[in-house]
């Protein structure tokens, strides 16, 4: 049995009104993650209206690993990955969609990836490949990332996947806003932290539809590109500090 109160690991997923999918998730994610050591796993309810708090209280009855925070309104989803990551205890964190588009099984690649790299490299950033969404919904995502990476240059072709394997003291130091989410690799980077990709393949939600919108999910806004491009150019050189004994 996985301890609770020491992870290494911890693995934060946001959802809303996703009932159908958790406990299959769940199942998932537990067996990708027993090979790694101790983990935790950590359900953020965005202000859920169907069963989905239901369904992870059963849950949590027979896992000690399991943990549940809830959201009293949806406050988006770069604000529920904000609240699993503050609230994880493991120096390590994954996020990865509710819906099961994620694969769980790549989680091992990932935190592999970010150990492989060192400890100057921040972020795993998954790269779907094999999109199941329509083919709309493909048209708008490669055109946000197309114009993502021609303003920003972070090098990474798809920063929507929620498959993330994260150095949660990195992740809290980025400037937090809303869709924070799309533009980790840009924001790790002027962190002065490496940013490593890893190819993923996407596969259809197990049940249900998408519960976030437009501009929360498939879309960056504008005005959040300016001001990522922003401060990135405001931060002219990345202090490393040693303590003198």
């Amino acid at each position: 049995m996985t301890d609770p109160v020491t992870p290494r690991l911890a693995v934060v997923v946001p959802v809303r009104n996703e009932e159908g999918n958790v406990a299959p998730l769940v199942a998932e994610i537990e067996a990708a993650c027993a090979p790694l050591g101790a983990f935790e796993i950590i359900y953020v309810d965005d202000g859920s209206s169907d069963a989905t708090p239901a369904r992870l209280a059963e849950l949590r009855m027979t896992r000690p690993h399991l943990r549940q925070l809830r959201h009293a309104q949806s406050c988006g989803q770069s604000a529920a990955v904000r609240t699993g990551v503050r609230a994880a205890t493991a120096p390590i964190v994954v996020t990865l969609d509710g819906d099961g588009q994620n694969d769980p099984a790549y989680i091992p690649n990932l935190v592999a990836a970010l150990d492989a790299a060192g400890p100057r490299a921040g972020l795993a950033q998954g790269q779907r490949l094999g999109r199941k969404d329509t083919g709309f919904k493909r048209f708008q995502s490669r055109t946000a990332n197309f114009v993502r990476n021609a303003v920003l240059k972070d090098g990474t072709r798809d920063t929507g996947c929620g498959l993330k394997a994260l150095r949660r003291d990195v992740y809290l130091a980025l400037p937090y806003f809303d869709a924070l989410h799309r533009f980790m690799p840009a924001l790790v980077k002027r962190e002065g932290f490496d940013v490593v990709l890893v190819d993923v393949v996407d596969r259809p939600r197990f049940t249900g539809v998408s519960n976030y919108g437009f501009f929360d999910r498939l879309w960056v806004g504008i005005q959040d590109l300016i001001g990522v491009a922003w401060l990135i150019r405001r931060r002219r050189r990345v202090p490393h500090v040693t303590e003198i004994a």
